[in-house]
C-alpha cells in the first residue's frame, strides 16, 4: 500500500465520524501523490503526512449563556489549531447549528494551504460553535459571545492565534468578542481581525473575499485566452462573499443574474440589483425571496436549483458541498466553462472531478477565497504598526496577492505536468511551503 493510502486509512480510523474532514484530507492527499511518490521514503521517515493531518491542538469547551427569557442555554465551542509552521494560527470562527469538530477540522486543514498560498506568515486554524445567531437579540448574541470568549481567550493572542469571522460571525459578533477579550486580559492588541474601523479594523476587509475571488477568476480566464467582461455569472449565497463578488464582477463588466440563501434562489435576467440585495440582507437581515417581491424582472424559486441557470461562469459562495455532480453536469450542459469557489469546498469531490475531466476551468476555494484571510493578515500588519491604510492601498495589495496566488498555482500544476489542474496546483504549492518550514524546524 502506498504511503498516501496508509495515511488516509489512518485518518479515517482515528476520526471515524468526521466525514467532512475525511473529504478535505482525501482531496489534498490524492492531488499530492505525484509529489509524495517522487520521494516517498523521506516523507514516510519524517512522518510528514501524519504530522500535517493531525492538529497541533484541539480545544472543545462548554458555552453557557442566558437568553432573554432568563433561561440558561448551553452550546459547544471549538478551536482547532492545526499548523503554526509558517506563522501564528489564523482562521475564522463559525457560529452555525451545523458546527461540530469534524467540520472545524476540515476548515482548519484547508486553512493551512490557503494561508500558505497567500505568501504571508500565517498558519492554519479554525473555530466556532453550534450557536445560531439567527433570530437572537443583540443582547443574547452579546451574552453568548462574552461567554465564548471567556474560555477562548486562554488559547489566543496576536502572536499565537488570531481568529476572524466566518458564517454567523460578522462585525457585531467580532465587536462583542473583542470587547470581552480586552476586558479579561487588559490588552488592546490585534487578536481578532474583521474588527470595526473605529477600533483597529481594515478598510477593504468586508469586500476582500468576494473581490479576491473575482480577481483570481479574472486572472484564470486571462491565462486561458478569455475575459470576464460581457460574461453571464451565476452566484450562490447572498452573504458577504456573494455580495462583494457580485459587485466586483459587475465592475469588471460581467452580468450577475442570481443569488440565493438557505431557503431558495432568485434569478434576475436583467442583472442583480445589488443595492436592493444589500438592503434586504445587510440592513433588514431578511430572506432573498424579498428580492423577487420588490423587483418585477426577478423570479424566486424555493429550494435548490441555482445551478440550473445558464451561465458562462459559476461562483459558489454559500457553503460546503452545495454543488454536486448533477449540478456540475447541468452547468456544463448549459454552457458554463469556468467555476471558482468563494465558499470553503462548496463543490463535492465528484463535481470537482467532473470539472477537471471535462476541461472546465476550476479554481478551488483554498486559492480562490484566500482574499479574506490575506486581508486579515494585512489588518494584523496595520495593528502591529499602529497604522491604517487607505481602501485603495489595501485593495491594491489584495489584487497583487491574488495575482501571485494564481501564478503559484499555475506554476505548480505545470511543474508536475498537470497543466490547468488548479486543484493539484493549489495543494502542491501550499504543501511544499509548509513542509519546507516543518522540516527546517525539526520534529515539532
Amino acid at each position: 500500500m502506498s504511503y498516501v493510502d496508509e495515511v488516509m486509512e489512518r485518518v479515517i480510523a482515528k476520526n471515524p465520524s468526521e466525514k467532512e474532514f475525511h473529504q478535505a484530507v482525501k482531496e489534498v492527499l490524492d492531488s499530492l501523490r505525484i509529489v509524495i511518490e517522487k520521494n516517498e521514503e523521506k516523507f514516510r521517515k519524517n512522518a510528514v503526512l501524519e504530522r500535517i493531518t493531525e492538529p497541533e491542538r484541539v480545544v472543545s469547551f462548554r458555552v453557557p449563556w442566558v437568553d432573554d427569557k432568563g433561561q440558561v442555554q448551553v452550546n459547544r465551542g471549538f478551536r482547532v489549531q492545526f499548523s503554526s509552521s509558517i506563522g501564528p494560527y489564523k482562521g475564522g470562527l463559525r457560529f452555525h447549528p451545523s458546527v461540530n469538530q469534524g467540520i472545524i477540522k476540515f476548515l482548519g486543514f484547508e486553512q493551512i494551504f490557503k494561508n500558505s498560498l497567500t505568501g504571508l506568515p500565517i498558519g492554519g486554524g479554525k473555530g466556532g460553535s453550534d450557536f445560531d445567531p439567527k433570530g437572537k437579540s443583540d443582547r443574547e448574541v452579546m451574552a453568548f459571545c462574552q461567554s465564548f470568549m471567556t474560555e477562548l481567550y486562554k488559547y489566543i493572542g496576536k502572536d499565537t492565534d488570531v481568529p476572524a469571522g466566518d458564517i454567523g460571525v460578522g462585525g457585531r459578533e467580532i465587536g462583542f468578542l473583542y470587547g470581552q477579550y480586552k476586558r479579561i486580559t487588559g490588552l488592546y492588541e490585534g487578536v481578532l481581525t474583521g474588527k470595526g474601523l473605529t477600533y483597529g479594523g481594515s478598510l477593504t476587509r468586508t469586500e476582500a473575499t468576494g473581490y479576491g475571488l473575482v480577481y483570481i477568476t479574472e486572472e484564470m480566464l486571462k491565462a486561458n485566452g478569455k475575459e470576464l467582461a460581457g460574461k453571464t455569472v451565476v452566484i450562490s449565497g447572498s452573504g458577504n462573499v456573494a455580495i462583494y463578488a457580485a459587485q466586483k464582477a459587475m465592475q469588471l463588466g460581467a452580468k450577475v443574474v442570481s443569488m440565493s440563501d438557505s431557503n431558495g434562489y432568485v434569478y434576475d435576467p436583467e442583472g442583480i440589483d445589488l443595492d436592493l440585495v444589500k438592503e434586504i440582507k445587510e440592513v433588514r437581515r431578511g430572506r432573498i425571496k424579498e428580492y423577487a417581491e420588490a423587483k418585477a424582472s426577478a423570479q424566486y424559486t424555493e429550494g435548490k436549483g441555482v445551478w440550473t441557470i445558464p451561465c458562462d461562469v459559476a461562483l459558489p459562495c454559500a457553503t460546503q458541498n452545495e454543488l454536486d455532480l448533477e449540478d456540475a453536469k447541468t452547468l456544463k450542459a448549459n454552457g458554463c466553462f469556468a467555476v471558482a469557489e468563494g465558499a470553503n469546498m462548496p463543490s463535492t469531490r465528484e463535481a470537482t472531478d467532473f470539472f477537471l475531466e471535462n476541461d472546465m476551468l476550476f479554481m478551488p476555494g483554498k486559492a480562490a477565497n484566500a482574499g479574506g484571510v490575506a486581508t486579515s493578515a494585512l489588518e494584523m500588519s496595520q495593528n502591529s504598526q499602529r497604522m491604517s491604510w487607505t481602501f485603495e492601498e489595501v485593495d491594491s495589495k489584495l489584487h497583487q496577492i491574488m495575482v501571485d496566488i494564481f501564478k503559484k498555482v499555475d506554476e505548480a500544476s505545470k511543474k508536475y505536468d498537470l497543466e490547468k489542474n488548479y486543484v493539484a496546483g493549489a495543494n502542491i504549492a501550499g504543501f511544499e511551503k509548509v513542509v519546507d518550514a516543518m522540516n527546517a524546524q525539526g520534529i515539532v
